[in-house]
């Protein structure tokens, strides 16, 4: 039983992957515009711009890691 719900966590294809690296954004644009009116002015736009280039490198280490997984899989199927 355990096995059958830990496979909805698990990222099969490259839409979840996008669907996921959506939703990162999404929460993380929400944080970054709370930083600009907690921290006006540089400092604001600062953690504005480490928030949104937290989700471009953790969506391609999603993108890679599904690559690599896919790749491995094919690998063992061969």
């Amino acid at each position: 039983m355990l096995k059958k719900i830990g496979r909805l966590f698990v990222i099969k294809t490259k839409f979840e992957a996008y669907l996921i690296i959506f939703a990162l954004a999404l929460g993380a644009m929400d944080r970054g515009s709370h930083y600009l009116d907690i921290y006006p002015g540089w400092p604001g736009w600062t953690l504005f711009a480490a928030c949104s280039g937290a989700v471009f490198l953790g969506g391609a280490k999603i993108l890679d890691a599904l690559r690599y997984e896919q790749a491995q899989k094919q690998a063992a199927t061969e």
